[in-house]
């Protein structure tokens, strides 16, 4: 241990010195390397485009769902590296989502019918939006499986809300955004009854079972969607799929397309043809349009809703004699309704048409007006014809699922999932551009700001839904494969294929990264998935250990490279409470904590304050530790809890191991501390020489390094109080945790000082 000290002194010193080894190495050219790697120019070219030099940052980031995983990811484009997973509707143990108790409180909004769901299916993330453009301040997804929207603040990429859908029993058409976030769009796909817990046999289906659109309110000061002032339009018993909302021109209205319009019921076991077969004999099934804000005004009023499992239900009869719904024929099977930047257009994918379908807003308005409608459907609803309302139909291949847009003025991009391409086109003109193959069965795909009034253009991502001979064989279950496309020219180019090993992600949204300004710490005693100071926090100097009856509550800190109180003792059956408050004040000094076997963990980032709840049910000794490789002294960052037996005592003269420390000992840790001081000094001296304050990371910094070395105050005047009683032990520990805190202060100063470095402060 003493030679590992005076290595580690050396070496501080070697650092703040700025000395390092040299070293030699063969060059090796670029055609070395394409030969070696077989390599052609065209490689080269799409290398070039996706890299990102270390420590160099991506222009978007793309938050992608994450399936059956239930959570999200995000990754930088155009590197295509994955940044992060989010915890959403799934515990998600490296951020202690699901195993800390806030989390857990978040995660028990979305119980259903009293039962906690521990997955969900999640598909189409959306992000808030301000005039119609992304304004990066939060993020919604849906729940296919169990009907809910989570929403996620994008200050700290964390879940603060999940909401359970009052009336629908599946949901595919969420989250869709109206332009300036007003409310959250989330439309049922198959077909229910509206009534909690209701039976009806499906030979009923036709009159009992029910689609719906729901409007979800969301409260921008408080970053929450409010049930109390959402509503929800009762639909036929088609399959209601994805929707948009009208921009612009067409603000104040939304779309939602559906299929199976047949309301086919299949059943082979019963001897009758299959869902598939039933749900796409016809030619065509139905866009739903919708006056969201004249529906926003009658949902108010009690006289024109149905309270339908405590919530306000506008139903068919009541909208088709307000006149805020009605049906447009569409291609069958359709996935993709996308309305243009300008809000003039409506673009409809129909899975088992060739074609793509672009209607016309000011066709359909005026059809409206006129009262113009070729028919009404099974329930009344008044039916426009598709061909009074069409401004275009192209044709563009097999399968289109899903169209995005450019930049560019009147382009369009749309994955074939047949086919297995991309096609690029210009719905203004009716014209087919440019097609790509890719690798394989795309879904849907992702221009950056694509679905915005703005689009950004640059890339494509195509979210392929098989990946086969892509990527290293890893088992029957293949990853999925999103591959990068570059935009910017008349003809599309294949950059990257990026494998994705969490779930199948069905959709992404792109977004500026510029746009984002996510928090780098919280202040110091945040509970951080309700933005209020938590009742755990303490400062430094006020841990505690509370009793009160079988309950004890543990109020503790966390900094490199110690977690106090360094022991907690409870009795076999107390139910225990841990609070932990980060003190770190750098960004990125995260700490962990996990008791051993209690199932517990939480992520604790700068300023945050987490706890953690358990029943002590087993006596014996249970060690804790911090999760996050912190500092050099991580592993030393540790405690035990100890349960002891109901009634335990301690043996009498009973005492704490011993490190038989001489006077000789204490001579050199005083030695190593002064060594220290010095590497410590230069670096202060290099930091304040230059304008460290136009720096706030490195300002954080020195908060963190001053901190560390005021504590070593308090541990000189022990140390050198201990050496006049000539109690050696204590003595040269206590000028050990002086040369701690001077280590630590030391490794937060050459952070500094090699930042200030890289970006050349003057």
């Amino acid at each position: 241990m003493k030679t590992l000290a005076v290595k580690t002194t050396a070496l501080l010193i070697a650092a703040g010195l700025g000395l390092g080894a040299g070293a030699s190495f063969a060059a090796e050219s670029l055609q070395d390397v394409m030969k070696r790697r077989n390599l052609t120019q065209q490689d080269l070219l799409a290398a070039a485009k996706t890299y990102t030099p270390t420590g160099g940052r991506d222009e978007f980031l793309a938050f992608a769902s994450g399936g059956q995983s239930g959570q999200m990811l995000v990754y930088g484009v155009p590197s295509m590296r994955i940044l992060k997973y989010i915890g959403v509707f799934t515990p998600e143990p490296w951020q202690g989502y699901g195993f800390d108790e806030e989390s857990k409180a978040v995660l028990a909004q979305g119980r259903i019918d009293g039962k906690d769901i521990m997955w969900g299916d999640t598909h189409h993330p959306a992000i808030s939006e301000t005039n119609g453009e992304y304004d990066g301040q939060f993020l919604f997804i849906n729940d296919k499986s169990n009907p809910r929207l989570a929403v996620i603040d994008l200050r700290d990429f964390e879940t603060k809300q999940i909401v359970v859908n009052p009336i629908m029993k599946s949901e595919h058409g969420g989250a869709f955004a109206t332009p300036n976030t007003e409310y959250i769009i989330e439309a049922s796909q198959y077909a229910s009854p509206l009534e909690n817990q209701k039976f009806y046999p499906l030979e009923q289906f036709n009159e009992k079972y029910r689609g719906a659109l729901t409007y979800w309110k969301f409260d921008r000061e408080h970053g929450k969607l409010k049930p109390e002032e959402s509503f929800s339009l009762e639909l036929p018993p088609y399959s209601q799929d994805l929707s948009d909302a009208g921009k612009l021109v067409s603000d104040g209205w939304s779309f939602t397309n559906s299929f199976c319009t047949e309301r086919y019921v299949g059943g082979i076991e019963k001897g009758r043809p299959p869902y598939e077969a039933g749900c796409s004999a016809k030619d065509t099934d139905y866009m739903h349009v919708v006056n969201w804000k004249r529906a926003a005004e009658l949902a108010k009023d009690d006289s024109k809703v149905q309270i339908i499992n405590n919530h306000r239900v506008i139903m068919m009869e009541t909208a088709i004699k307000e006149g805020i719904l009605f049906l447009i024929p569409e291609p069958k099977s359709p996935h993709g309704v996308d309305v243009t930047p300008d809000g003039k257009l409506i673009v409809v994918n129909g899975k088992l048409d060739t074609h793509m379908s672009v209607y016309s807003f000011e066709k359909i308005m005026d059809a409206i007006k006129n009262k113009r409608f070729e028919s009404t459907d099974p329930y009344g609803i008044p039916v426009l014809s598709m061909k009074d309302t069409l401004h275009t139909q192209v044709e563009v291949g097999l399968g289109p699922l899903h169209t995005q847009f450019d930049s560019k003025e009147c382009i369009a991009y749309t994955s074939l999932y047949v086919d297995s391409m991309v096609a690029k086109w210009n719905f203004c003109e009716g014209k087919l551009l440019d097609k790509i193959a890719i690798h394989y069965n795309v879904g849907h795909l992702m221009t950056m700001e694509g679905d915005t009034t703005k689009p950004k253009g640059k890339y494509l991502v195509a979210l392929n839904k098989l990946s086969i001979d892509r990527f290293n064989p890893v088992g029957p279950l293949h990853p999925q494969n999103h591959q990068l496309i570059d935009i910017s020219n008349d003809k599309m180019q294949l950059l990257y294929d990026m494998p994705l090993p969490l779930g199948e992600p069905h959709y992404v949204v792109g977004i500026e990264a510029s746009k984002l300004r996510p928090a780098v710490r919280y202040k110091v005693g945040t509970n951080t998935r309700t933005d209020t100071q938590h009742e755990g926090m303490v400062r430094a100097g006020e841990e505690k250990v509370v009793r009160d009856g079988n309950k004890v509550s543990v109020y503790g800190t966390l900094i490199r490279s110690h977690i106090t109180p360094e022991t907690i003792e409870v009795e076999q059956g107390d139910e225990v409470t841990v609070y932990l408050t980060n003190l770190e004040r750098a960004q990125d000094e995260t700490h962990g904590f996990t008791v051993s076997t209690y199932n517990v963990h939480a992520s604790v980032e700068p300023g945050k304050t987490v706890s953690v709840k358990f029943t002590a049910d087993k006596e014996g000794v249970y060690p804790y530790y911090c999760t996050e490789f912190c500092s050099a002294l991580h592993l030393e960052m540790q405690g035990y809890l100890l349960v002891k037996p109901k009634g335990w005592k301690p043996e009498a003269g009973a005492s704490l191991a011993a490190g038989n420390y001489t006077e000789d000992d204490y001579k050199k840790t005083l030695k190593k501390v002064a060594d220290t001081q010095v590497v410590i000094d230069q670096v202060v001296g290099f930091i304040f020489s230059k304008d460290y304050k136009a720096y706030p990371e490195v300002v954080a910094l020195v908060e963190d390094a001053v901190d560390q070395l005021n504590k070593t105050k308090e541990a000189k005047a022990k140390h050198e109080a201990a050496a006049q009683q000539m109690d050696w032990e204590q003595a040269n520990l206590w000028a050990e945790q002086v040369w701690q805190y001077q280590v630590k202060a030391a490794d937060i100063g050459l952070r500094a000082k090699t930042f200030l470095e890289q970006k050349g402060a003057k």
